[in-house]
């Protein structure tokens, strides 16, 4: 028997109840001792049946007697008994449960669970847990695990099935975390925190049993990033194109119309000394909405291009693309720079040509979607590659670059996310960060409006706009939808069209679009010929349009605050004040609190860590896109044990890299590949 071995093997069980663990992801026996449960009921308290109380559950040791089968006027099958401890008795009742007529008998001794009600001068114990008294209880009389589970399958039923299972535990599942970590962080084995997590023997078990797994997951998930990242520049050391600074750069810098903030003069001096490196550069710059990212990724990149190098700038639509085509040919206009712009929408011919260009060093700066360097692009030398909205580039594509001879890279995030969190996801490159606004940008206000106010709202739009100003209303669905009361942005654009603004010109933009058709819209929208666009999340990132002072967003609740803060980043980018309403259809109390952060904040990196404590890390990044596995027992807001477990991974990366002196860890890393390979 092995971790692999198939549940149907491990005991008897029905077709059903092997098809109902399949649904909760448990195949194997490995899964199923890696089921842990979600919550504990505390019965480990006893008392006697003289203090019972109606107002908690009562767990008790005693006697039972007196089991008859009654009927209730209702018709319905009941069983009574008569339960007994040195203090008195009480009546004991279970409706609905025929088959515990089989199960229970005069004289047995048992320990019961339950709530007690008091009616007409008695005391009647209702439906309680029950379990024969034996050495070891399961159900009753201690801190009892609670299961997920799923119709069908019961915690009391996956109990009684990895109970037994837990004595394989110390065998398959040994230790893999060297000494000098254990012992450093106090942590019990491996094996007891698997078996103490499903049957604790008291609350301090299993306050240490949590934390050993939740270091382990959270050292495992570092340690596996820092190998990666070792391995980059080990396997790229003697390829590194080293670029020093160029005092050009320094001169650009000093003739800009602004004076860079603290973060991003920090930011870029850590990218110039990356760039200047015996390995390349692998640095993830992160920034909140409007922090002047792409400033620095163009010092950057100019730096690149005075030392005789290219570059190229990836942006996952084509309209970001473009947009960086025509900010960067401002920045470098006048210093003899050969910039292209090469998207899906570039004319085979001159694409080939720009090909050409670039395959002989004629061009020096080619800016595009992905299809950079998923096409037959060649560079004559590549020495950065910056791509923007790193989240939305997989890992796959960024080993591609090396069959561009291992150039710079430099990734981008709008996407503002705790310190901690950041170094767990992306602890593979290092880290940089803008947390600090631009002097003179007007913070953009912020409203939630009652549903009897929209009708004020939409007169006072209105009035913007006939003043010159734009706006965007946002849309949670495309098509309406029976199940959720949300605005769909396509009966949403006929209705302010036809019946609330029907003199202003209105846009629609939405995902089942074809790429040339947003592109037409977003231009329109740009000229001003679009005085209202309805739209769907497909605006969330990097759409630059200064004219746009108002951001409507229709179920607003329906959003996570840090895509929220998104929305809202695409307003407030020009000299007028800006303003974003947030209207909702479902006023929840967890709604209200979301979106009064909205209101109070107008960081987002504060509101990434409010929107981290209230719904993880799963929903605020795409768990499944940001490559992290499920954690079971770690969570992605517990900064405290993400240091610890930063720090031990360190310590074995710095110590040893390949893990050649520790074989037990090497092999529990291996496994995990596998397992995130099969996911």
């Amino acid at each position: 028997m092995d971790i692999s071995t198939p549940v149907s093997k491990l005991f008897s069980t029905t077709k059903a109840h092997l098809n109902r663990l399949h649904s909760l992801g448990v195949d194997s026996l490995g899964d199923l001792i890696n089921y842990f449960p979600r919550t504990y009921n505390d019965q480990s308290e006893m008392v006697h049946i003289c203090d019972i109380r109606t107002d908690r559950v009562n767990t008790l040791s005693g006697t039972i007697s007196q089991i008859v089968e009654l009927k209730s006027r209702f018709g319905k099958k009941l069983l009574k008994a008569k339960f007994t401890d040195d203090t008195g008795s009480v009546d004991v009742i279970w409706f609905n449960q025929p088959f515990l007529k089989k199960l229970l008998y005069n004289g047995q001794k048992l320990i019961l669970s339950g709530k007690a009600k008091f009616e007409l001068g008695k005391v009647t114990l209702v439906s309680p847990e029950y379990e024969p008294l034996q050495q070891k209880q399961l159900h009753t009389a201690r801190l009892v695990p609670v299961y997920h589970e799923t119709e069908g399958l019961s915690s009391k039923w996956l109990r009684e099935k990895i109970h037994p299972l837990l004595k394989t535990v110390p065998r398959l599942f040994p230790e893999y975390l060297p000494d000098e970590i254990i012992k450093q962080h106090s942590l019990i084995p491996y094996a007891e925190a698997i078996v103490e997590t499903h049957f604790p023997a008291d609350p301090k078990k299993l306050e240490q049993a949590k934390f050993r797994l939740a270091f382990d997951e959270l050292f495992l998930l570092q340690l596996k990033a820092l190998q990666a990242k070792w391995h980059w520049q080990q396997s790229s050391t003697g390829q590194s194109k080293k670029i020093p600074l160029h005092q050009e750069t320094q001169k650009l810098q000093q003739k800009l119309p602004f004076t860079l903030t603290n973060a991003q003069q920090v930011a870029l001096t850590e990218i110039l000394s990356d760039l200047n490196r015996e390995f390349p550069m692998s640095r993830l710059l992160q920034g909140d909405v409007g922090s002047g990212k792409t400033i620095v990724a163009g010092l950057a990149i100019y730096n690149v291009l005075l030392n005789g190098y290219q570059a190229a700038l990836m942006a996952p639509t084509e309209i970001l693309a473009e947009q960086h085509f025509h900010s960067l040919s401002r920045l470098f206009e006048g210093r003899g720079l050969l910039l292209a712009l090469i998207t899906g929408s570039t004319p085979i011919t001159e694409k080939k040509k720009l090909q050409e260009h670039l395959a002989n060093g004629k061009l020096h700066l080619a800016i595009g979607t992905h299809a950079l360097i998923q096409e037959q692009i060649s560079f004559q030398n590549l020495g950065l590659a910056v791509v923007d909205e790193q989240h939305r580039f997989g890992v796959e594509q960024r080993s591609l670059l090396k069959t561009h001879g291992t150039p710079h890279l430099l990734s981008l995030s709008a996407t503002p996310i705790p310190r901690t969190l950041a170094m767990t996801i992306y602890g593979d490159q290092d880290l940089s960060i803008i947390d600090e606004m631009p002097k003179g940008r007007l913070p953009i206000v912020t409203r939630i409006v009652p549903e009897n106010k929209r009708h004020d709202a939409y007169l006072w739009i209105e009035d913007r706009v006939k003043s010159g100003r734009q706006a965007f209303v946002i849309c949670p669905l495309i098509d309406e939808s029976d199940t959720l009361e949300l605005k769909s942005v396509l009966s949403e654009y006929d209705r302010l069209q036809n019946e609330i603004f029907p003199h202003l010109k209105i846009g629609l933009l939405h995902g089942r679009m074809k790429a040339t058709e947003k592109d037409e819209i977003m231009s329109k929208f740009k000229a001003n010929e679009i005085q209202i666009l309805v739209s769907t999340s497909v605006i969330e990132v990097g759409i630059d349009i200064p004219n746009a002072t108002i951001m409507m967003i229709e179920g607003a609740e329906r959003f996570g605050l840090s895509q929220l803060h998104q929305f809202r980043g695409r307003v407030g980018r020009g000299e007028h004040q800006s303003y974003c309403f947030l209207f909702m259809q479902n006023e929840s109390d967890t709604a209200k609190q979301r979106l009064r952060a909205m209101v109070s904040h107008n960081s987002g990196f504060k509101l990434s860590e409010i929107d981290l404590e209230m719904r993880g890390p799963g929903q605020l990044l795409g768990i499944r896109q940001s490559g992290i596995p499920d954690l079971k027992m770690a969570s992605l807001s517990d900064s405290k044990t993400i240091a610890l477990a930063r720090d031990a991974a360190n310590y074995i990366i710095n110590k040893d890299p390949q893990l050649t002196e520790f074989p037990k860890l090497r092999e529990k890393i291996s496994q995990l590949q596998k397992i995130y390979l099969n996911d």
